[in-house]
């Protein structure tokens, strides 16, 4: 029976395996899915817009735990770049709502199309034990992340 101190070891060294493995992912994932180059905070705002839908500067930065001024710069890069758009509150003239153009629109669903594209053609290399070893890690990850 393995003790105390070689469970911790063993413990902690899947906690570095595990966050080493997420980490190069989610780089790879963003690589392989981001031909406009856009940075990692722009692709949050565009997807945070995409589910919320209309939505002001306050809120977006409330949502990201960032200042409204570091949110203004974001979206006024995302503005200029043709990716949001302004519409007048319908309620308070004094605020403004940002919304996905449809250019916008048709980036993020060629971002999701590329992300699918190129882990699918990567799993397909895998056996079908390796699979199976993901879709129950998969599972394990996503029950960590919920509790």
């Amino acid at each position: 029976m393995p003790s105390r101190s070689e469970k911790t070891s063993e413990l902690e060294a899947t906690v570095v395996a595990l966050l080493d493995a997420s980490g190069y992912m989610a780089r790879r994932l963003r690589a392989e899915s981001n031909p406009t180059g856009l940075s990692w905070s722009e692709t949050i705002t565009l997807a945070r817009v995409e589910r919320a839908g209309a939505i002001t500067i306050a809120a977006l930065a409330r949502a990201d735990g960032v200042t409204p001024q570091s949110m203004r710069i974001t979206v006024q890069r995302l503005e200029r770049a043709g990716l949001l758009v302004r519409e007048a509150h319908p309620h308070d003239r004094r605020q403004v709502l940002f919304q996905l153009s449809q250019l916008a629109r048709d980036t993020r669903a060629d971002t999701i199309e590329r992300r699918l594209h190129w882990l699918t053609v990567s799993l397909a290399a895998l056996d079908p034990k390796e699979i199976a070893t993901l879709r129950a890690a998969a599972t394990l990850m996503k029950r960590i992340a919920e509790s």
